[in-house]
């Protein structure tokens, strides 16, 4: 199995006390980012940068440390589609 197929198996599996785990594994930006995020449930990266006092290339590090983890989900925005919502995803 290649090491894409093994990450992809991880992200799909990450469930509860797998995906406290994960997150123990992560940098200090990555940690305060998901606390941020499960504090506050829908943010841009804009807001996350504002909440969390970290600079906005941190912030976009951090958000794809989680995104490679399967611990955060995005979406476009409806109001201003140039942006992405993102959620902490923990199930």
């Amino acid at each position: 199995m290649s090491t894409s197929e093994t990450a992809g198996t991880e992200k799909s599996q990450l469930t509860g006390e797998d995906a406290s785990e994960s997150i123990r594994d992560l940098p200090p930006s990555a940690k305060l980012v998901a606390k941020v995020l499960e504090y506050n449930d829908t943010l841009t990266q804009s807001q996350i940068a504002e909440e969390s006092l970290l600079p906005d290339r941190t912030v976009r590090y951090a958000l794809n440390r989680l995104d490679e983890q399967g611990l955060v989900d995005s979406r476009f925005s409806f109001s201003d589609a140039r942006k992405r919502l993102y959620t902490l995803d923990l199930e």
